[in-house]
Parts: structure tokens; sequence; C-alpha cells
């Protein structure tokens, strides 16, 4: 029982040195190996992009993978159990920071690393003081700061109006378990009457699996349909498409990443900008700044991205003044 016992105690001890190697140990040349969690709520372009802006930024500022950087990138897929079990991965390995990309991903790092030192720098979040894992914009306190996706939904209802110029009823979705949604989605209602909307009729659904119902309860009630920036409803994209290709319903999104996939047009920030931004917060913050005083980033939108094909598809031609504007045309 006595040499069981000693096995289990060096057991436990050399589990214990490889954790520490695993996540501590310096470069060949004896310079400190950072460990940096990513995690963004569901796989999709705008997202991915977030994540590759970030990477290739740290790289330029002298964290480089393979170097004196290693990345444990993990996505949980919409599963809100999982996000949180991955942020209390990160905060057990005690990784020397965090990039979550979007609003739940963002809310589930803030509450594991509440209480630790470990920075939580943020991509692809709304509002980062109506989601409560900021003070403020100009002074987030805490460990937690980065890049806000924030758009002008007015801007965007706009454009859907340079469009579809009659369109009086306009329809829209998202999940109201999503504060970055909800905080859209009040945006909206704030635009539309100075816009020439008379009503905005509002549909949820808080899995994917509940979107079709929800797209479909739209048809025939509304003039168009325009999304937020909602992981789950961009999950879902094709399908919110197809029904509104079969019933001649122009769809508009609110990141020009929807556009490549179907909707007619958006316009919005660059998420792989974006992306760079937070690398750049990440880079101030791992150099020795503290994220309590880094003012949150908002990113302008420079990008109009115009499909003429899925425009025509739901039985809408877009006025040649808007196609000039577009600083990129999708033709699929």
């Amino acid at each position: 029982m006595a040499k069981r016992g000693l096995f289990g105690i060096f057991g436990i001890f050399a589990l214990a040195v490889v954790l520490f190697f695993s996540f501590s140990v310096p470069s060949e040349g004896g310079e400190k190996v950072y460990m940096i969690g990513i995690t963004q709520i569901v796989t999709h372009p705008a997202l991915d992009a977030c994540r590759k802006g970030f990477i290739d930024q740290m790289a330029e500022e002298g964290f480089k993978e393979g170097k004196n950087v290693k990345y444990d990138i993990s996505s949980p897929e919409g599963d809100m159990s999982l996000a949180a079990n991955i942020a209390r991965k990160f905060v057990s390995q005690k990784v020397d920071l965090i990039l979550s990309i979007a609003t739940p991903t963002t809310q589930a790092c803030y509450k594991a690393a509440k209480g630790t030192s470990i920075p939580v720098i943020f991509g692809a979040m709304t509002d980062p003081v109506s989601a409560g894992v900021a003070d403020s914009w100009e002074k987030p306190g805490g460990n937690v700061t980065g890049c806000s996706d924030w758009m002008d939904v007015g801007t965007q209802i706009k454009l859907l109006m340079e469009i579809c110029p009659n369109t009086k009823k306009v329809g829209t979705l998202y999940n109201a378990g999503e504060v970055n949604s909800k905080v859209q989605i009040e945006e909206l209602r704030k635009a539309a009457p100075g816009l020439g909307i008379e009503e905005v009729v509002e549909a949820t659904a808080n899995t994917t699996s509940d979107v079709l119902s929800a797209i479909n309860s739209l048809v025939g009630r509304v003039d168009a349909v325009w999304l937020p920036t909602d992981n789950t409803m961009i999950s879902a994209l094709e399908g919110i498409i197809k029904v509104c290709e079969d019933q001649d319903l122009p769809l508009f999104g609110s990141d020009t990443a929807h556009v490549d996939r179907g909707v007619i047009a958006a316009s919005g920030v660059n998420y792989y900008t974006l992306g760079r931004e937070s690398g750049k917060i990440s880079a101030r913050v791992l150099k020795g700044e503290s994220p309590a005083v880094i003012p949150v980033k908002r990113c302008p939108m420079t990008d109009l991205a115009i499909n003429p094909l899925a425009a025509k598809r739901m039985g809408v031609q877009v006025p040649e003044s808007v196609m000039k504007k577009a600083t990129r045309i999708v033709e699929k």
C-alpha cells in the first residue's frame, strides 16, 4: 500500500511537470513563450477573418506562433456550456492572454477570468458595457478590453431603403438571448421611423433549429428583412436565404461576409481589420499596459458589399447609383 501511494504521488508530480512545461517552457533561445487562448462562439467567415487578423497582427508586433507564442484555438460552436468550459480551461492553464471573439464567448471568459490577472481581449463584440464586461467604453476597468464591431444600424437601413425604396415594414430575426443582438434591435427600432419605415416586425429563435420557422413567420408580413450580427441567425443563414429567394423577399445583412453567402447587400466593418486592431491592443497588454485603462476601440464602417445576382434571385434590381458606391461586388 505504501508503494502504491508513493507511485501515486510520483504520478501526480510527473503530471504537474508535464503541464508546467507544456504551458511555460521558454523557447530554445531562452525567450518567454506566451500561451494565448483563442475562442470564438461559432465558425463562420467573419469571425474566422477576425481570428486571422489577430494572429497576423500579433506576428507583426513580435509575437510569432512557433517562435514565442503558442495558440490554443477552441470553438464551442454555439454551445454556451462548452463556451464556459473552454474559458475555465484557459484560466486553469494560466494562459498569458485570452482572445474572445463575439459577445457570448467574451461573457464566458470574463466570468472565468474574474479575480485573476489574465487579460481578456475581445474582438467582434457589439456593446461591452451592455454585456456587463466593461465599466465604460473609455475606461473598461478590470482585465477586459478590446475592439467592438459596433455597426450604425441607421446606415445599414438607409442602404436597404436605397435598394428597396417602397419598404414600409421591415422584418428582423434574432436570438433574444444574445445581448449584442438585443442592442442592435433596439437601434433598429429607434432608426426606423426617421427612415420612412412604419413597422418593425420581429421574430426570435433560440437555436439554429428554430430559425426556419422564424423566417417563415415573416413571409407575407414584411417588405424586406434585415439581419443583425446574430451568431444564431448567421449559423443558419443559408436556410434563411433559401426562404427569401423562394418568396421574393429581399434580405439584407449587417456584415459584408453575409453578402458572399447570398444576401443582397451590407455595409459594415472589415472583420480582418477588426482582428488586427484586437492584436494591437493585445500586444500593448503583453508589453505591460493595463487593459483597465485601454479604451474599447470602435472600427469604422468602411466596407459596402453588394450581390446583384442575389438581388435578382429575390426579385430586386440594385440601382446603378448604389452599385457605384460599393467597395466590393459579389457575383455568385
